[in-house]
């Protein structure tokens, strides 16, 4: 599947935030991560965020898509992050 990942995370927690998400899917831009990912490991990537965030104060939104087929991506602008940037 391919995934769309945005938060809004505490000051506190942003950096573990980060580095859990770069564990996954690729950063493309403040506070933005996308990449392929498979069933499994987009099932562990929500238990350590969930284990990481605080639900009164933070905020994570999964896009999922089963298929890229009819998509598109545009950049205007800076290109940040990339698919170089997975750990």
């Amino acid at each position: 599947m391919f995934v769309i990942a945005v938060y809004d995370i505490n000051e506190k927690r942003v950096a573990k935030v980060l580095k859990c998400f770069r564990k996954y899917l690729y950063w493309v831009q403040n506070s933005v991560f996308e990449g392929e990912i498979s069933d499994a490991n987009y099932k562990k990537l929500k238990m350590e965020i969930q284990k990481i965030i605080h639900d009164d104060e933070d905020s994570v939104i999964f896009y999922t898509f089963r298929t890229t087929k009819y998509s598109s991506r545009e950049i205007i602008g800076i290109k940040k992050g990339g698919q170089d940037n997975i750990l």
